[in-house]
This record gives C-alpha cells, sequence and structure tokens, in this order.
C-alpha cells in the first residue's frame, strides 16, 4: 500500500536561525549609538535602548517558538496518523485502518473552521495553518484517499 502524507505548516518569511541574526545586529547598532550618547552624559538613552531591545527580544521569541509550528498527515498502511506540532510540543493521535471504514470528514464551513475527523467518538482537527480554500482541497484529498485505501467512500458532512 502507499504511503499519503499532507504536511501543513506555517508561512514564516524568515526562519529562527536567521532571526536572531537579526536580532544580534539590531541589539549591536542600537547599544553601539546608545553608548556613544552614554558618553556624552545622556545616560537615560541607554536605558531607553535596552528596555526597547528586551521588548523587541520577548517579540522575536514568541515568533521563534511558533515558526515551526506544523501539522503532519499521514495516511499509512496502519492507519492515519495526525501529528501537531505547536511551540515545540507535539501530540499525536492515530485512527487505526481497521476503524476508517466509519470516519467522518467534515468540511469547513466558516473561515475559521478546521477539517475535522471524526472516528468512532475520537476527532481530530486539521488545517490550522492553511486558509479556508486549502481546507476544502485538504477535506476532498482526504475524502479521496480514505475512499481509495477502505475501498468505499467516507462520510461527509458540512459544519
Amino acid at each position: 500500500m502507499e504511503t499519503r502524507e499532507w504536511i501543513l505548516k506555517r508561512n514564516c518569511s524568515i526562519a529562527p536561525r536567521q532571526l536572531a541574526w537579526v536580532f544580534a545586529i539590531l541589539c549591536t547598532v542600537s547599544l553601539t549609538v546608545a553608548l556613544g550618547f552614554t558618553l556624552h552624559g545622556a545616560w537615560t538613552i541607554l536605558v531607553f535602548s535596552v528596555i526597547e531591545l528586551s521588548a523587541v527580544g520577548i517579540a522575536f521569541l514568541v515568533y521563534a517558538r511558533h515558526a515551526t509550528d506544523r501539522e503532519v498527515v499521514v495516511l499509512g498502511e496502519d492507519g492515519l496518523i495526525v501529528e501537531l506540532t505547536q511551540a515545540g510540543r507535539t501530540s499525536r493521535t492515530k485512527l487505526d485502518l481497521v476503524t476508517l471504514h466509519g470516519t467522518r470528514i467534515a468540511y469547513p464551513a466558516g473561515p475559521q473552521a478546521l477539517v475535522a475527523l471524526d472516528c468512532r467518538g475520537q476527532r481530530v482537527e486539521v488545517g490550522r495553518f492553511i486558509n479556508q480554500g486549502e481546507r476544502r482541497a485538504l477535506a476532498q484529498d482526504l475524502e479521496r484517499a480514505l475512499a481509495g485505501r477502505t475501498g468505499g467512500t467516507a462520510a461527509l458532512s458540512f459544519l
């Protein structure tokens, strides 16, 4: 059996390592200017520079912490595995292939609604990092893949 995999992740314009370099350059420039003013008697510039860099540093840390968030959906021989990584924490949910015959795929109806996979009382939502149109396409692709795997059709619903 062929394994299908969907990787859904944030669209980040800068990697955490690049962000660290940007922050280091920003600190160097800002502290050099602040030290220059401090040597001329304006010591409050250094205080405000440190406060500013602290605020920017905290914002960069929050960004970097979530830059690698992602969802991985794998349809393999032994079932459907959904792995969610957020802020460095990973959770994994497995739906057994045997129970995939009763899987229901709930299409997202609203702009913030996620694609829901319901299987015998177990519910997994995916699509946090993609837009509404891509969520619908993901739901259709999952439906086709599950139907091909189970030899029938997956139950559909529109939420």
